[in-house]
């Protein structure tokens, strides 16, 4: 489970992430939801410990994610695709980091095929396409078979049949019982894949419901989440 309570980042006088405070819990899938620079992406920076908040606080498991001594056996996360050497194979890629955390060496071979790079794990990718450096993202964010995972636009460059692919993923994935937090802009897809849905607006929280509740009589999510922004400009 993540606990955020009272989060807020400010980067001198902007404040990007302004007292965020909602839980996201396991068997489900949950999608953070917001229109560009809502904050979105500075959250979830915040909840890997890579920046620091001004205030408040992220616990993952009762734990800050930085203080946790086996982070891949415990969280998942895919920020940025493209963040490998093009001059290195997928499959050394994800080596060199099963390595560094005590991953068993079979464990790269499964990830693999299970987002689909087995044929084209040992190419290098500099060659590959963006949803194929997505798909190596999520492979890693699954290396260590973690309860926890975050993935930031996860369907952005792939393919209608890659996009299907995903949506069952991430629903497989929650009915294990794990955490799933997805952030995205793509309403239609969210709205066949997650069944809770947190919602940000200049650093706020705006809602923090369920995908059928925020939709009520709106005829689409997409309607309701216009509706939602507007109401607070």
């Amino acid at each position: 489970m993540i606990d955020i309570r009272h989060l807020t980042k400010r980067y001198g006088r902007t404040t990007a992430v302004d007292d965020l405070t909602f839980t996201v819990r396991p068997g489900h899938v949950t999608a953070f939801l917001g229109p560009n620079g809502a904050g979105k992406s500075t959250t979830m920076r915040l909840m890997l410990g890579l920046d620091r908040p001004t205030a408040g606080e992220v616990r993952i498991d009762g734990k800050a994610y930085q203080d946790d001594r086996r982070p891949l056996h415990q969280v998942g996360a895919m920020l940025e695709g493209r963040s490998t050497h093009p001059g290195r194979s997928a499959y050394h890629h994800l080596l060199w980091m099963a390595q560094s955390n005590r991953i068993p060496r079979v464990r790269v071979q499964q990830v693999l095929e299970m987002v689909g790079l087995a044929d084209a794990a040992r190419r290098r990718t500099g060659g590959y396409s963006l949803g194929m450096t997505q798909r190596l993202g999520i492979a890693a964010a699954l290396l260590g078979d973690p309860p926890v995972l975050l993935l930031d636009e996860p369907v952005n460059g792939l393919d209608p049949e890659g996009i299907v692919w995903i949506r069952h993923l991430l629903k497989d994935l929650a009915a294990q019982g794990r955490t799933v937090f997805v952030s995205s802009h793509f309403m239609a897809e969210t709205a066949l894949t997650a069944q809770h849905l947190v919602v940000i607006g200049r650093g706020r929280l705006l809602a923090d419901t369920t995908v059928d509740d925020l939709v009520g009589d709106s005829g689409s999510l997409e309607d309701a989440f216009i509706r939602l922004i507007g109401a607070t400009r």
